[in-house]
């Protein structure tokens, strides 16, 4: 009953509801779209280790990140892939050069050398064409996004990167990095453009058999290879995205200015349950002459802040997975990971009811004589 009470004083009162509730959908709407652009962003850091397809990242020592560890030799794919816990061990190159453009120009392109047949470390998804363009030892794969930088090479065209010749393969999907432009081969195509010398990788990626405790295998890699960084890919995946996160202006400022948007959105919310409680401190009295005890307030004012709230997030996720579809395939980074939704939505109501509860103690000191006045 107190329920339809409070729905009803929210129609009645149409324009500051809909003060209130453009002020929910606002904020719901700016915090998730931030939200989403910095996750994508982290996905940008990490893509190469969490599309691995590997279970362990065998690198150089005191390596931070996936992209500054040195080269590993050969000798050490020897020893793991003889152990009865490994399924299969494959290395891969990660080195830079210069792509040539149609127009003469160039572009700084970070090239990944992998190996047929298993391709760990990419490309995973093809837009044109598919992995069997990197049987060919010339051949290299593009991303769709970056094709304007490469001055839209056809498939088939040739080019060179760093005085090699290549050609472009095929056209791969969603292989877009933070620190520059991806562009895969094969692994000995990627030697002869990074200039590496003979035996050596930039890593080791290790896949455990099925049924293997990864734990006890992972101690045991680190056990045999004390010389070298033995990390799970969860493990790498995040020391990648925390080194840039706080050692990039980018990744730095981003985070911080996410944190603000949050912040700021929690302070607006709170603030505008809070006028629209004192906006109806009148109406409260009024009850009060008629009989409502302080319990009866109380519920009314929880009442109205979790309907302003739930409309407020229905209408908000709605814009916000509208964006999120309209820049699915672009050059805007975004992504929303599972868990975000729920928390955005349980801030939102805690703070509708934080803000509530603060500006019903100062409408429940209303003397209800005072509606005569």
């Amino acid at each position: 009953m107190r329920s339809l009470v409070a729905w009803r004083l929210l129609l009645h009162d149409r324009s500051s509801t809909a003060g209130v509730l453009l002020g929910v959908v606002a904020i719901v709407f700016l915090v998730g779209q931030q939200l989403s652009i910095y996750f994508g962003l982290l996905n940008y850091m990490s893509v190469l280790v969490d599309h691995s397809g590997a279970d362990v990242w065998v690198m150089s020592s005191r390596v931070t990140n996936v992209d500054a560890g040195g080269l590993v030799s050969v000798r050490y794919w020897d020893r793991l892939v003889g152990l009865p816990e490994v399924a299969w061990v494959e290395p891969i190159l990660i080195g830079t050069g210069l792509f040539r453009k149609p127009d003469g120009g160039f572009e700084q392109v970070r090239v990944v050398g992998v190996r047929q047949p298993r391709l760990a470390g990419g490309p995973w998804a093809f837009f044109q064409g598919d992995s069997r363009a990197l049987l060919d030892v010339e051949n290299i794969t593009v991303d769709r996004l970056d094709l304007e930088k490469f001055g839209q090479p056809p498939l088939g065209s040739l080019t060179e990167i760093n005085a090699q010749r290549v050609r472009v393969g095929a056209i791969n999907e969603g292989a877009r990095g933070f620190q520059g432009t991806l562009v895969f081969g094969s692994l000995e195509k990627v030697k002869e453009i990074a200039g590496t010398p003979p035996g050596r990788y930039s890593a080791l990626l290790v896949k455990f058999a099925p049924g293997v405790d990864h734990t006890q295998a992972l101690q045991r890699l680190q056990a045999l290879l004390p010389n070298l960084t033995v990390m799970s890919t969860a493990e790498l995946s995040r020391l990648t995205r925390n080194y840039y996160v706080t050692n990039t202006g980018i990744g730095g400022s981003f985070g911080f200015s996410t944190s603000v948007a949050v912040l700021v959105g929690v302070i607006i919310i709170m603030l505008t349950m809070y006028a629209s409680v004192l906006n109806r401190e009148r109406d409260f009295a009024v009850m009060r002459a008629l009989g409502a005890r302080r319990r009866d307030i109380l519920v009314l004012v929880i009442s109205q802040a979790l309907i302003v709230s739930l409309l407020g997030l229905l209408v908000g996720f709605f814009l916000l997975a509208l964006f999120l579809n309209v820049v699915r395939g672009s050059t805007i980074p975004s992504f929303m990971p599972l868990v975000v939704p729920p928390l955005h939505a349980g801030v939102t109501v805690l703070c509708s009811l934080l803000g509530s509860l603060l500006a019903v103690r100062q409408a429940l000191k209303a003397e209800p004589a005072s509606v005569f006045h």
